[in-house]
């Protein structure tokens, strides 16, 4: 059997007593490092679950799905995936492996940010198509992930946006001579995403269109989602870009359409109260500025 075992947000306690039963019994449990993290370090899980953890890296799960799909037709395997296990399309081209190959698999879930985002006080079911973020190059500054908000916005929809995360990876330059030479790993924070965002906003304004949000737009941040030291602040766009989030991972929710009980919510968590104080509510179907 290949068991996928979601680990929830925080640190090696959030684990579910199922998902602890199978990781203490199965013959090879791998550890995937790279669509997102804990607050704790891989030994400080091995020592909570009694067992080493093998990691597997982008590489791994994506181009050597054999290894860790061996033997799981005779045996248990296990892959150990922060959050939860279909937070990530890689996970569904393992199962698919899995199955072409014959081998069964069983998931166990477990909490994830598309869920736990709710803690900000906007309402899961005001939210529309969640969005990537990506870091940007000089060479290479895609808008798409904007056009995306402007329909969820559109429609009145709350957006989640997930922050780019770099594991692993390799310079062009390192890449062109195929030396396996990588870059420090690299979480995008709230502010750098803002920071994006705000250009946009000058952009599509420089060439007149009708914007999807501005500098005003509510918005909310989110650190550490389900660890002991998260953080939430809920302010205008321009407001979170000076926020200090602290360490990773950061999320970002864009609001669409607010309900009172939402807006009640997002002052626990304002960066300056007067700017909700200021929001009439009977404007917040407004979603186009």
């Amino acid at each position: 059997m290949l068991y996928l075992i979601g680990l929830g947000l925080g640190d090696e306690k959030d684990v579910t007593l199922k998902g602890l039963e199978v990781i203490r019994s199965c013959a090879r449990v791998y550890l995937e490092a790279y669509t997102s993290i804990l607050t704790v370090r891989k030994e400080t899980l091995e020592e909570f679950y009694g067992r080493e953890l093998i990691l597997a890296d982008r590489e791994t799960v994506e181009q050597e799905a054999d290894e860790i799909l061996r033997d799981a037709a005779v045996s248990d395997v296990a892959l150990l995936v922060v959050g939860d296990p279909f937070g990530a399309t890689t996970h569904s081209d393992l199962v698919l492996r899995a199955a072409k190959a014959g081998i069964q698999h069983h998931v166990i879930h477990n909490a994830s940010i598309m869920t736990a985002v709710g803690c900000c006080g906007l309402q899961l079911y005001n939210f529309g198509e969640t969005v990537s973020i990506v870091f940007w190059t000089d060479m290479w500054k895609p808008e798409s992930f904007y056009d995306k908000i402007r329909r969820n916005r559109l429609s009145g929809m709350h957006t989640l946006c997930l922050l780019d995360i770099k594991v692993k990876e390799q310079s062009i330059e390192n890449l062109m001579k195929g030396k396996k030479v990588f870059e420090p790993p690299r979480y995008m924070t709230v502010n750098q995403a803002v920071d994006q965002l705000l250009e946009i906003v000058q952009n599509r304004r420089e060439l007149g269109e009708e914007l999807a949000l501005t500098e005003n737009t509510i918005c909310v941040g989110l650190a550490r989602v389900g660890a002991s030291d998260q953080k939430i602040s809920a302010g205008t766009l321009q407001q979170l870009s000076s926020v200090d989030f602290g360490g990773p991972l950061h999320s970002l929710a864009i609001s669409g359409c607010m309900h009172p009980l939402e807006l009640d919510m997002l002052k626990l968590f304002a960066v300056e109260p007067s700017t909700f104080e200021q929001i009439n509510i009977e404007d917040s179907s407004t979603y186009l500025s």
